[in-house]
């Protein structure tokens, strides 16, 4: 790599930042933010500083490695794939294709070629138990977009910078930099609502560093959301508040949903949640009679028991009160790659329910079981039982509840795999880890955070450091393993059309397969003057085909389509690559009734599963509210998830894994600020250092997700120095909102006591 500054995407979270590294003498020698950026416009939070410590990490694995009875040991690439593909290949024949699981973690959204590859790979094994992040996590908002808009990926985005009410609810977007929200500098952009004179209303169990910004804050009780959500559509119909403005014509049973909350009046529901009546009903008020504005909510309702409907009411308010498809609401985002269109061209928009898992019988979404059962299919024996598992990029066993149990299930297996850089908590049980190239060795574009980004941008960074010749992307990898496992299904050889296919793939690699892409997508091909003669015969011919011919897919999707006349076009990656800082394709723009993919082009504000949790949020109500602690998760923005706390400057300074607790119920179990707490639950529990404060409601704690590092046999020094406790090994993975299958990971009931070692226990 020449010296010089470098521009490159920061991949460590959503927010998509622009990083300018300066490499001397083949060494990074300092990251700033990318001030030509169009999106981040020079911010960037301290994890990109750590690209740095990522990519020179001594621990990181750069070969194939395979466990023996006298410890790890080096293997070549060729060895792994013949010794992976045929153990695979042995446990499915001999088991079915069942007993092969895979997870898949969420580094591979970051991952254009990941996600190329993914698909092919899947197919080659061939199984139906397959698992991933989603369902810790944004399940819930795939779910309401499926169902109200007819794609599982079509979120609405809150055009922040355009708004002046921006209401968000169990969202810490300082922390996360946004999440399904992708928004770089959102301290700047609220600086920016303040300034405009414009409102951020913060609802949360906790006082955020979003909620210290907040112009208005209210606690709410962990799983009460969607009691708060509900009364709120109860007041915009009593005070007859609901205007879908331009939208009307496209929403269906308005009605029904005005049935639905009939039973949820703010009085009704202030005790349960915390807040007062009034303040629930002021807020339905401000988002009503404010033209601009958007409510967004994010991981504090998805990953809770009522995530699914939680999630679904909040769309309906935005909705109801106009600002869906409008600036300064919420709006579709329209990628120069839309993956959007292309899925739903091929027919997969997305699908729910199809199958149950063969433990628990809970419903799958998009071909994935949610990963609270995982441990079930593996330890509960019978025909379908997982006997072999694939990871990449994942580890469950920190991400996933009931951490321990997993951590059981995995030991047990008759074979492991995983595709991962690091020997951490999840793939110390695999026999063989075939670890990918670095972030810094391989070329990105954001495929996946393009969509929800606050507004439309393009971005292509090449690799900025040579691979060296022994290591391989993990698009290389997941290639490679699905050529030899559909090579072993086939006896050992494929027809020579197919293999043909196989080695183009190899040849071809993501890159030319992204430019195709970008080439036939919205900002595409550009026919200058050649456009007058084209696009007249188009419409003949589009309008002589049946409406339903494919290709009356391909030119809606590509750049002849008339909607797209008004959009930049000529982009390529060759134009990307003149461009290193990216391509700003503009703002958010209105794109109904164009963008919806429903059966019947509208937006369904009622769908049936929702309707039916009613019931269950009645019963909800009818209960007294709860008096035990309630435990809710939090992110810090130096951490995403479990893999960074190998950098030693994203976990320098004061500990940051400690139990969240009021002063109120500190004071009830005796317990003092920075003395140990043991929290507990179900026979699980974990001991962590106290942190007493008033930013928490009484009766929540809080224990932050990802930490977790004490358990043996890793390869992470610096993360096992700064372990921490998993929030995971108490929370049970019994417990799923059964609308989405989401793991509850906020609001299970948690006791907590002063820890005491064994010395200092009396004789029972």
């Amino acid at each position: 790599m020449q010296n010089g500054i470098h521009y490159r995407t920061c991949h460590l979270c959503e927010a998509m930042c622009g990083v300018a590294i300066e490499v001397q003498k083949g060494k990074i020698a300092s990251i700033k933010g990318d001030e030509q950026d169009p999106l981040s416009q020079g911010h960037i939070c301290p994890k990109a500083v750590a690209l740095q410590d990522l990519h020179e990490d001594p621990e990181r694995l750069r070969k194939p490695v395979r466990k023996t009875a006298d410890g790890w040991q080096e293997m070549s690439w060729d060895e792994a794939f013949d010794l992976v593909a045929s153990r695979l290949h042995q446990v499915r024949s001999e088991h079915g294709k069942n007993s092969v699981g895979v997870y898949l973690g969420n580094p591979n959204v970051h991952n254009h070629g990941a996600l190329m590859t993914t698909l092919p790979f899947l197919r080659a094994i061939g199984t139906q138990n397959r698992f991933s992040a989603t369902s810790n996590d944004q399940l819930p908002h795939m779910l309401a977009s499926l169902e109200m808009f007819g794609h599982q990926i079509l979120f609405p985005i809150p055009d922040i910078d355009n708004t002046d009410l921006f209401i968000c609810i169990g969202a810490n977007p300082m922390a996360s930099n946004g999440s399904l929200m992708t928004v770089p500098d959102i301290r700047g952009r609220l600086k920016a609502l303040k300034q405009r004179s414009g409102k951020l209303v913060v609802i949360d169990p906790r006082r955020t560093e979003t909620a210290k910004l907040a112009d208005e804050f209210h606690f709410v009780r962990p799983g009460t959301d969607a009691l708060v959500l509900m009364a709120m559509v109860y007041t915009l119909f009593d005070e007859k508040l609901v205007n879908p403005g331009a939208a009307e014509r496209l929403i269906r049973d308005v009605d029904l949903l005005h049935l639905a909350c009939l039973s949820f009046a703010p009085d009704a529901v202030a005790e349960h949640t915390g807040l007062s009546a009034e303040a629930i009903r002021q807020l339905a008020r401000d988002l009503a009679g404010t033209r601009k504005a958007a409510l967004y909510t994010r991981m504090g309702t998805s990953t809770q028991a009522f995530g699914g409907t939680t999630t679904w009411l909040a769309y309906c308010l935005n909705i109801l009160t106009g600002k869906l498809d409008i600036p300064g609401g919420v709006l579709f985002t329209q990628p120069a790659v839309d993956l959007v269109a292309l899925g739903a061209m091929s027919g997969q928009s997305g699908h729910f329910g199809k199958r149950h898992s063969r433990v628990r019988k809970l419903p799958e979404f998009a071909g994935e079981y949610p990963a609270s059962t995982m441990a079930d299919e593996i330890l509960t024996t019978g025909e379908g039982q997982v006997r072999a598992f694939v990871t990449v990029a994942g580890n469950p066993v920190l991400s996933s509840p009931n951490g321990q149990r997993l951590d059981q299930a995995l030991e047990g297996l008759d074979f492991m795999v995983s595709v991962d850089y690091y020997l951490n908590e999840t793939t110390r049980h695999a026999d063989v880890i075939l670890p990918p190239t670095a972030a810094l060795e391989r070329s990105h574009y954001d495929l996946i955070f393009s969509l929800f980004a606050v507004r439309n941008v393009a971005k292509y960074s090449e690799a900025l450091f040579e691979p060296g010749s022994e290591t391989r992307h993990d698009w290389q990898i997941l290639l490679e393993l699905a050529h030899r496992l559909e090579q072993a299904r086939k006896g050992g050889r494929l027809p020579w059309r197919a293999e043909l296919g196989w080695q183009a793939f190899k040849r071809l690699g993501p890159d030319p397969i992204l430019d195709v892409m970008l080439r036939t997508g919205p900002y595409g091909a550009n026919l200058g003057k050649a456009s007058k003669l084209v696009q007249p015969a188009l419409d003949l011919i589009m309008g002589i085909l049946p409406k339903r011919h494919p290709l009356q897919s391909l030119v809606k999707l590509s750049p002849l389509n008339r909607r797209w006349q008004n959009l930049p076009k000529g982009l390529s990656l060759s134009t990307l690559k003149d461009y290193p800082s990216g391509v700003d394709l503009g703002p958010l723009q209105p794109s109904l009734p164009d963008r919806l993919f429903t059966r019947d082009g509208k937006v369904q504000l009622a769908p049936r599963r929702y309707l039916a949790d009613v019931e269950r949020l009645k019963a909800l109500l009818e209960q007294p509210p709860s008096n035990g602690l309630r435990l809710i998760g939090r992110r810090h923005v130096r951490s995403n998830n479990s893999w960074m706390h190998n950098s030693k400057r994203l976990v320098k300074g004061k500990n940051r894994c400690t139990l969240m607790i009021h002063p109120e119920d500190a004071a009830k179990q005796n317990l003092s600020d920075g003395k140990q707490a043991q929290i507990f639950s179900g026979g699980r529990s974990v001991v962590l250092p106290v942190e007493i404060t008033e930013d928490i409601m009484p009766g929540v704690v809080s224990i932050p997700h990802g930490w977790g590092h004490d358990r043996p046999g890793t390869g992470q020094s610096v993360a096992s120095a700064h372990a921490g406790a998993s929030i995971n090994d108490v929370l049970d993975d019994a417990e799923v909102d059964p609308v989405s299958g989401t793991s509850v990971l906020n609001g299970q009931v948690v006791e907590v006591k002063v820890w005491q070692t064994e010395a200092q226990r009396e004789p029972a």
